[in-house]
């Protein structure tokens, strides 16, 4: 489980921000903070089938940079269905919106 986290608005990786991997019922795996790339490389290194959350703390990330944002956190709910395929979940951001997709 990796994840990368562009900042949309500045044209760079978002460095600094903290994630947290967690099942959908709140018990919390993982956490990590983006590096230099805005790269988390290893969340987790298997994911068995099942539903989990990532929580991107953007409101932290944003007031750092000086920034104001609409969203304090963005959530990605996701599913895994085969616990052998790498997950990659990308975060692209900007104050007033966010997308995300399955990456590779």
């Amino acid at each position: 489980m990796s994840t990368h986290v562009l900042d949309a608005s500045r044209g760079t990786p978002a460095t600094g921000v903290t994630v947290r991997l967690a099942t959908t019922d709140g018990h919390e795996l993982a956490s990590a903070v983006t590096d230099a790339d805005g790269r988390v490389r290893e969340l987790a290194a298997e994911l068995p089938a099942g539903d989990y959350r990532l929580t991107f703390a953007t409101g932290e990330y944003f007031a750092a940079n000086g920034q104001k944002g609409f969203y304090p956190e963005v959530v990605v709910t996701f599913t895994v269905t085969d616990a052998g395929q790498h997950h990659h979940v990308p975060l692209l951001l900007s104050p007033y919106a966010y997308s995300t997709y399955r990456g590779s």
